[in-house]
């Protein structure tokens, strides 16, 4: 146990390189900016390795800016990526707000539309009916389904107005 011990005395920096190394490994296959925080904490307990620290100063050095990343640094960098413009966001959050043509009658279970070049299975938030042919706007994306509404307020058919085309008194 000695022997460790003198080990990680000697050369407690390789294992704080390697711990930065495997957060940020982790990072890059969560994308949740948690495992980069502890990376960060990993580079200054490695730094401080580096600098002759003992063994308990590295560790509370590895928590501290681990803790102070996480709970300082995190929530803004998060909000910062997920509020970014239309410009930074990617994949299909980029397709929200955007202007599609329906291909068929587009209702509360079914219907598809031409977004960004591609055919997508499509519903209405509200439960109207929108006919072919018309253009709506992308509210939010469910899965492979695009979420659509009206570009014109007038274009949906409530839905109790449904299938038979007159009020629901009338049936």
């Amino acid at each position: 146990m000695q022997e460790l011990y003198n080990w990680l005395v000697d050369y407690g920096w390789v294992l704080w390189l390697v711990l930065f190394l495997g957060f940020a490994a982790i990072e890059t296959l969560t994308l949740d900016l948690f495992f980069a925080m502890l990376s960060a904490g990993a580079l200054a307990a490695m730094l401080a390795a580096v600098l002759s620290a003992p063994l308990f100063l590295q560790v509370v050095v590895f928590c501290v800016v681990a803790l102070l990343m996480i709970v300082l640094v995190r929530p803004a960098a998060l909000k910062h990526l997920k509020t970014g413009s239309k410009e930074q966001r990617s994949n299909v959050e980029r397709l929200i707000g955007d202007t599609a043509v329906t291909l068929e009658p587009v209702g509360s279970r079914t219907g598809t539309v031409k977004l960004a070049g591609d055919t997508w299975t499509a519903r209405t938030g509200d439960g109207s009916l929108l006919p072919a042919g018309e253009q709506v706007a992308v509210t939010r994306i469910e899965g492979a389904t695009a979420v659509v509404e009206p570009l014109h307020s007038t274009g949906g058919v409530p839905a109790d107005e449904q299938n038979d085309g007159g009020p629901a008194g009338l049936r």
